[in-house]
């Protein structure tokens, strides 16, 4: 099935009330492009962006959050983009933070068709407040549930025409967990090639998680 598309069109698919899985460290990985595009080209409202940071400055999400349209947000660190802090503060539940590791655990959860798992981190803390504590083995921990999307937005270094990809360095980041973990995904890629230019052993993200491609940049 050919997945090669534009942004404007892969991003059709989001509706307003969704949950977008937004890959990226930072700048490192943010799919820019695709970010844009719902910006321009999109009117969804009432969104729930999960995202390690929601960006920086300099990144097109916090001109996305600039609109109103972000209404949650889900995340483990804020303090690069302004405008989370300053929805936390304003209303404190629309912004839910977790640890990094916990946050990433909690995707690659749904990913996996898990309903949650156990961790000790956060225990005697603020973290633990709301949820359900076992002891196992002389040990506490939280029982933290999976989170899904309704659509992952995330990039690639290399994508091949069937949606493979591959990610290199930190740039494999949140993206890499989120792409089993979402109804729909799409991958920006830097440069998308022939199906069997990547060599399997490279593939970050199987094809078969993959609904559309689109080249970084246009």
């Amino acid at each position: 099935m050919e997945k090669i598309t534009t942004a404007e069109k892969a991003v059709k698919k989001i509706k307003s009330g969704d949950i977008l899985l937004v890959g990226g460290f930072l700048q490192a990985g943010s799919p820019e492009t695709l970010i844009r595009a719902v910006l321009d080209t999109h009117d969804a409202g009432a969104l729930t962006v999960v995202s390690n940071d929601t960006g920086t400055a300099e990144t097109n999400m916090i001109r996305l959050m600039e609109t109103g349209r972000v209404t949650s947000v889900v995340a483990s660190y804020i303090g690069a983009n302004p405008l989370t802090g300053k929805m936390m503060i304003d209303d404190p539940g629309s912004v839910t933070l977790f640890p990094q590791g916990t946050l990433a655990e909690k995707i690659r959860a749904a990913g996996a068709g898990l309903a949650g798992f156990y961790t000790p981190v956060g225990v005697g803390t603020v973290v633990e407040e709301g949820k359900e504590k076992k002891e196992i083995g002389g040990r506490e921990y939280l029982l933290e549930t999976a989170l899904r999307g309704d659509v992952a937005l995330i990039r690639a270094t290399k994508a091949d025409r069937s949606g493979n990809c591959f990610m290199r360095g930190a740039t494999k980041n949140f993206g890499a967990v989120m792409a089993p973990a979402a109804d729909y995904v799409v991958v920006e890629a830097e440069e998308i090639v022939a199906v069997g230019e990547i060599d399997p052993e490279l593939v970050t993200v199987p094809g078969i998680f993959v609904d559309a491609v689109v080249q970084a940049g246009e």
